[in-house]
C-alpha cells in the first residue's frame, strides 16, 4: 500500500498543515489549519468502536453484498453507512471508508474551516478555495494525468474511488478508477462501489454513467478502464 499511496501527494496546495492518524487498518491522511490529530485520534477510534460493536452482534454487517435493514436504535454511522448503500444496491460496508472520513472531517470542522481527510482514496473535503485532486487509475495512462478541480461550497464534498486493480477493496468489476463526487463522502462511496461493481467491459460505461444522470446527490462521475475515460456531471478535467 505505500507505492499506492503516493496519490496522496495529488491533493493541490500546502497552505494547510498535514499529519496522518492511524489506528489498525484505518490510515487516514488529513488537512487543517492547524495540527488536529489528537481529535482525528479519538473520533477514529470512536467510529470505529461504533461500528465493530455493531458489527460482533450483526455479523452479516460485515459481509453482506446487499443492502442491510437495521433496527432504529443503531449508531448514527451504521444507519448513514446502511441507507447510502440501500440507495445504491450494495453491501454496507462499501461506505465504511467514506464515512469514517466524513464523521472525522465533520469533527475536525469544529477547529479548523479547512478540511481535507483522505481514507483509501476516498476523500472528505471543506474548502475555502479551488482545489486540484489527482486521479489514480493504477497502470491506466490516465494516472498522474487528470485531475479534479473542486471548488469552495457551502456544503463539504465527498471525492470517492472504487477500482478492480488498485487496493485491497472488493470491486466486482473492471474499472482502474470508478470516481463519483457528491456533497456526502458516505454516498460518494457507495456510489464508486456501485458503478466499479457494473462496469466489467468498455461497453458498459455509458451505461454506468446513465445510472446516476437521475440521482440528483451526485454531481458527477469519472470511470476509468484501460485507456477509456467516460465522464459525467458539474465537474471539470484539468491536466496535471
Amino acid at each position: 500500500m505505500d507505492e499506492i499511496r503516493t496519490y496522496r501527494n495529488w491533493v493541490e496546495g500546502q497552505d494547510l498543515t498535514s499529519f496522518t492518524v492511524k489506528i489498525e487498518e484505518s490510515d487516514l491522511f488529513i488537512r487543517a489549519e492547524k495540527l488536529l490529530d489528537s481529535q482525528a485520534q479519538e473520533c477514529l477510534r470512536r467510529q470505529r468502536g461504533l461500528i465493530q460493536a455493531f458489527i460482533q452482534k450483526n455479523p452479516e454487517f460485515a459481509t453482506s453484498l446487499k443492502p442491510y435493514t437495521i433496527g432504529p436504535k443503531a449508531p448514527e454511522i451504521i444507519r448513514k453507512m446502511a441507507e447510502a448503500t440501500a440507495c445504491c444496491g450494495v453491501g454496507p460496508m462499501a461506505a465504511v471508508a467514506g464515512a469514517i472520513a466524513e464523521y472525522v472531517g465533520e469533527e475536525l470542522l469544529k477547529y479548523s474551516s479547512e478540511v481535507i481527510v483522505e481514507n483509501g482514496g476516498d476523500i472528505f473535503m471543506r474548502t475555502k478555495r479551488m482545489r486540484k485532486v489527482g486521479i489514480f487509475a493504477g497502470k491506466s495512462a490516465y494516472t498522474g494525468r487528470l485531475a479534479l478541480e473542486i471548488v469552495p461550497a457551502q456544503q463539504p464534498w465527498g471525492i470517492c474511488t472504487s477500482s478492480a486493480t488498485v487496493g485491497p477493496s472488493l470491486s466486482l468489476g473492471k474499472t482502474d478508477a470508478a470516481v463519483v463526487i457528491c456533497h456526502s463522502a458516505i454516498l460518494a462511496d457507495a456510489w464508486a462501489t456501485r458503478l466499479g461493481n457494473m462496469v466489467t467491459s468498455l461497453d458498459e460505461v455509458e451505461k454506468a454513467l446513465g445510472l446516476i444522470k437521475d440521482v440528483p446527490e451526485v454531481k458527477g462521475a469519472v470511470i476509468i478502464i484501460d485507456d477509456k475515460i467516460g465522464v459525467w456531471g458539474e465537474i471539470r478535467l484539468v491536466e496535471t
